[in-house]
């Protein structure tokens, strides 16, 4: 199960999906809402926290959660406040009941990073792109849009047609042929 803990939340928060099943986990946090509660809803117990990155909209609950569940932290870069354990390029990180492979993809930030399971077709993008073509925004620190066109393309490499799924940092999970998202992305983030 990947249920959406933000749907409905106000303000300016990410996405929070709680993936039950073999190993219970939160990908991102939010900020300004109570996720605990949220989560409590559909089970009793988080086993870890990993996330896509760590710009404030998508780690701002991180101190409640860690607080409730007393679980650790998996991003990319150990040096980032609240973030325990490191995620490396290619690194092999169990979610619910499926294997995700690490993409380190930046661009939006530095130490951002999209979740793939393989066997599922399962795509945690991030802020990398959205629905219908969207991408990250590379005028905050740590942008640039070289990069974030060289992580997409990485993406589509790493993701090919088996791509069944995608939940993204903002905005609608996307079921139905993400890939075709995923290419509008990239070509849309080539124009100036």
């Amino acid at each position: 199960m990947i249920q959406n803990l933000a749907t409905g939340q106000a303000g300016m928060t990410s996405n929070v999906f709680l993936v039950d099943g073999d190993r219970t986990v939160l990908v991102d946090v939010g900020m300004e809402f109570d996720v605990v509660g949220e989560a409590t809803q559909y089970v009793d117990d988080v086993d870890a926290v990993v996330l896509t990155h760590t710009h404030p909209d998508h780690v701002g609950n991180l101190d409640d959660v860690t607080e409730a569940f007393g679980v650790d932290v998996w991003g990319f870069d150990p040096e980032q406040p609240g973030v325990d354990h490191e995620i490396e390029d290619g690194d092999q990180v169990d979610i619910g009941d499926h294997s995700y492979e690490a993409l380190h993809t930046p661009g939006h930030k530095n130490d951002h990073v999209c979740l793939y399971a393989p066997a599922s077709g399962v795509l945690f993008a991030g802020d990398l792109v959205f629905a219908n073509g969207g991408f990250g925004r590379t005028d905050l620190d740590e942008g640039d849009r070289e990069l974030l066109i060289e992580s997409i393309e990485k993406l589509l490499e790493a993701v090919g047609e088996n791509c069944s799924e995608m939940h993204t940092g903002h905005g609608p999970s996307v079921t139905t042929n993400p890939i075709q998202d995923i290419e509008l992305a990239y070509q849309a983030a080539q124009m100036r």
